[in-house]
């Protein structure tokens, strides 16, 4: 069966970056936040705006998107790195390179490996700042609700109304930074597409699992997600399926996850109670 390592290894590598940085800045991230949390209505109402961006996305204008997403993504970039370093003109670094980049690789074409190379850095650069900063907004209960909340509108906006691979093929052609593209091995194609909204919803789902069952279970979550990851993706090269919701890989990985760890502490807890019978 055709299979590919190297997107689920980079999956597995920004979560695990994001859970190992996330305790580092907790505490000044909560600080800035004032400790507060999403409730079970903010993430209904976060889930639906997501979804409506996707669908007005893809009926606006190509240059009305490249300027609201610059303008979003740089801001998002200041503010992000300013919780993290409090000194403007550091914060503004990053923005300033972004914008100056996208625009010295405008004329460049998508094949074109510095451009390339220009999406996956400013992706991931996104994603692990946001998933630090969003990551203290859950809570072990909103963190399922927005799984199963944004594994729903996914698979309506991949399997049925199709706006999701119209959303991506879109932003990917103005060159924005909202997927990360890896060529596969060691099947040879022309390489895979996923999105940041499933990077973040696997970081998220990790640090809420390491801070209730503690890091080593967080990493071993990781794990699961990435060989769930990668066996779903294979089913797909095999059976050519097209375009899939990514967010059924990631929510199925960390699920058998926690039902290993739960089977594991039952039969241990059995046996333990024998012994001391």
């Amino acid at each position: 069966m055709p299979f590919d390592v190297l997107l689920p290894s980079v999956l597995f590598f920004l979560t695990a970056v994001v859970v190992f940085l996330y305790p580092k800045f907790e505490a000044k991230v909560k600080s800035v936040l004032q400790e507060k949390k999403f409730s079970i209505r903010d993430v209904v109402v976060l889930v639906v705006v997501m979804g409506v961006a996707v669908t007005v996305f893809v009926v606006i204008p190509a240059y009305a998107i490249m300027i609201l997403f610059l303008i979003f993504y740089s801001l998002m970039l200041f503010l992000l790195i300013y919780v993290v370093v409090p000194k403007w003109y550091i914060s503004l670094l990053l923005p300033v390179t972004f914008v100056a980049l996208y625009f010295i690789l405008w004329n460049a074409s998508l094949t074109d490996v510095s451009v390339l190379v220009f999406m996956d850095v400013f992706a991931a650069i996104f994603v692990v700042l946001a998933s630090v900063y969003m990551g203290t907004l859950f809570s072990w209960e909103t963190i399922a609700v927005f799984a199963g909340l944004l594994t729903i509108m996914d698979i309506i906006q991949v399997l049925i109304t199709g706006f999701m691979v119209e959303y991506g093929e879109k932003m990917v052609g103005l060159k924005l930074p909202v997927t990360i593209f890896i060529p596969t091995f060691p099947l040879q194609s022309s390489g895979m597409l996923l999105g940041l909204g499933d990077f973040l919803l696997s970081s998220l789902l990790v640090i809420q699992t390491a801070r209730k069952y503690g890091k080593r279970f967080g990493y071993i979550s990781i794990a699961f997600i990435a060989v769930a990851f990668l066996i779903f993706e294979s089913l797909m090269f095999y059976y050519r399926t097209g375009a899939m919701p990514a967010t059924v890989f990631i929510v199925c990985g960390w699920l058998i996850a926690l039902g290993a760890r739960y089977a594991y502490s039952s039969v241990f807890t059995k046996k333990s109670y024998g012994e001391k019978q």
